[in-house]
C-alpha cells in the first residue's frame, strides 16, 4: 500500500496519474485531489469524506465500503466503479459520470446528482432519500431503493426498475417513466405532474389520491 503522505507530496508537485494504486483503508479526508487519476484503484474502506475529487477519474475503482460523505465529485468519472455499501451522503455529484456503477446498499441521501448519468447502474436497496436526482437513470436497477422526498424533476427513468422502491413524497414532475417498472412501488404523496408513464408497469403500486388525480388529468389532456 502506498504511503498517503508520499501520494500527497507527489500530487503537490503536479503528478496526477495514480491509476491502479492500492489505497485500501487509507484516510484522505478533506484532501485536495482535484482531477486526480485513480482509475482502477483499490480504495476499499477508504475515508475520502469531504475530499475534493472534482473532475477526478475513479472509473472501475474499487470503493466498496468507502466513505465519500460530503465529498466534491462534481464532473468526476466513476463509471463502472464498485461502490457497494459506500457512503456518499451529502456528496456533490452534479454532472458526474456514474454509468454502470454498483451501489447496492449504498448511501446517497441528500446528495446532489443534478445532471449526473446513472444509466444502467445497479442501485438495489440504496438510500437516495432527500437527494437531488434530476439525472439520467435509464435502465438503472433501483429495486427496493429509498427515494423518499427525492427530487426527480425531469429525470429520465425510462426502462428503470423501481420495483418495491420507496418514492413517498418524491417529486417526479415531468419525469420520463416510459416502460419503467413500478410494481409494488410506494408513490404515496409523490408528485407525478406532467410525468410520462406510457407503458409503465404500476401493478400493485401504492398511489395516493392526489397522484391518481394527476394521472387522470394527464390521460385526459393527451
Amino acid at each position: 500500500m502506498v504511503d498517503v503522505n508520499k501520494l500527497l507530496e507527489e500530487y503537490a508537485t503536479g503528478v496526477r496519474n495514480f491509476a491502479g494504486i492500492n489505497l485500501n483503508g487509507v484516510c484522505l479526508s478533506r484532501a485536495n485531489l482535484k482531477e486526480i487519476n485513480l482509475q482502477g484503484a483499490n480504495l476499499i474502506g477508504a475515508n475520502l469524506s469531504g475530499a475534493n475529487l472534482s473532475g477526478a477519474d475513479l472509473s472501475k475503482a474499487n470503493l466498496i465500503g468507502a466513505n465519500l460523505s460530503a465529498a466534491n465529485l462534481i464532473a468526476a468519472n466513476l463509471s463502472d466503479a464498485d461502490l457497494i455499501g459506500a457512503n456518499l451522503g451529502g456528496a456533490k455529484l452534479a454532472n458526474a459520470n456514474l454509468q454502470g456503477i454498483t451501489l447496492n446498499g449504498g448511501n446517497m441521501s441528500g446528495a446532489n446528482l443534478s445532471g449526473a448519468n446513472l444509466s444502467q447502474a445497479s442501485l438495489k436497496g440504496a438510500n437516495f432519500s432527500g437527494a437531488f436526482l434530476n439525472a439520467t437513470l435509464t435502465e438503472a436497477n433501483l429495486r427496493n431503493a429509498n427515494l423518499s422526498s427525492a427530487s426527480l424533476v425531469e429525470a429520465d427513468l425510462s426502462g428503470t426498475n423501481l420495483q418495491g422502491a420507496n418514492l413517498v413524497g418524491a417529486n417526479l414532475a415531468k419525469a420520463n417513466l416510459y416502460e419503467a417498472i413500478l410494481v409494488e412501488a410506494n408513490l404515496s404523496s409523490a408528485s407525478l405532474t406532467g410525468a410520462n408513464l406510457k407503458l409503465a408497469n404500476l401493478h400493485k403500486a401504492n398511489l395516493s389520491q392526489e397522484s391518481l388525480e394527476e394521472l387522470k388529468l394527464e390521460v385526459l389532456s393527451n
